[in-house]
């Protein structure tokens, strides 16, 4: 089994790489290939909504950046893992672009773009906040998964690690067995 975790931090050695990190290491013990790209690393490009990835030639993104890889990547993977600071009660602006760049890849049931081949993949969605409420977000972490689940994600679970401003993740006791829990669950 192949997991792949995203970053979507612009600090490389911050709280939300730190749970990425342990997440995939849970994996990797039990067995599975993992690889994990930080966004801080990557040029990725907003989405342009010039629809070519669903009506063109090819059908695929014509933005050329580093999310051509990615799209490479996540093909051949068997679970993705999604990790996002809360900036402003939403994703980063690092993840925001990501999510809309998959729009190349989608094609749901109910899309006019309906293809066979649909993503149809295990995710983990992973926020870090400052807030110590896990659920002052609520809101907007059940509105991302239900957005994943209509494309066709096959959710696995949304995970808030919240009171971030007490201290970063890696002194928290306990944190590092609760995400490596979290990686091995998707094999």
């Amino acid at each position: 089994m192949k997991i792949i975790g995203f970053t979507a931090s612009p600090r490389k050695k911050g709280n939300t790489a730190w749970v990425m990190d342990k997440i995939l290491e849970g994996a990797k013990e039990q067995g599975a290939e993992t690889q994990s790209w930080h966004f801080s690393d990557l040029d990725i490009k907003p989405c342009q909504g010039c629809l070519c990835c669903h009506n063109g030639e090819d059908r695929s993104c014509i933005i050329h950046d580093d999310m051509q890889e990615l799209y490479g990547a996540i093909e051949s993977a068997d679970a993705l893992v999604l990790g996002s600071p809360v900036y402003m009660g939403q994703m980063s602006a690092q993840a925001k672009i990501f999510v809309d760049r998959l729009f190349s890849l989608i094609s749901p049931r109910f899309s006019p773009y309906y293809k066979e081949k649909v993503i149809k993949m295990k995710l983990i969605l992973v926020f870090t906040q400052g807030n110590p409420d896990t659920d002052m977000f609520k809101v907007y972490f059940d509105y991302t998964k239900s957005m994943f689940q209509l494309l066709e994600f096959d959710v696995r679970g949304v995970h808030v690690i919240a009171g971030m401003r007490n201290g970063p993740a890696h002194e928290r006791e306990g944190l590092d067995m609760t995400m490596k829990g979290i990686g091995s669950s998707l094999l």
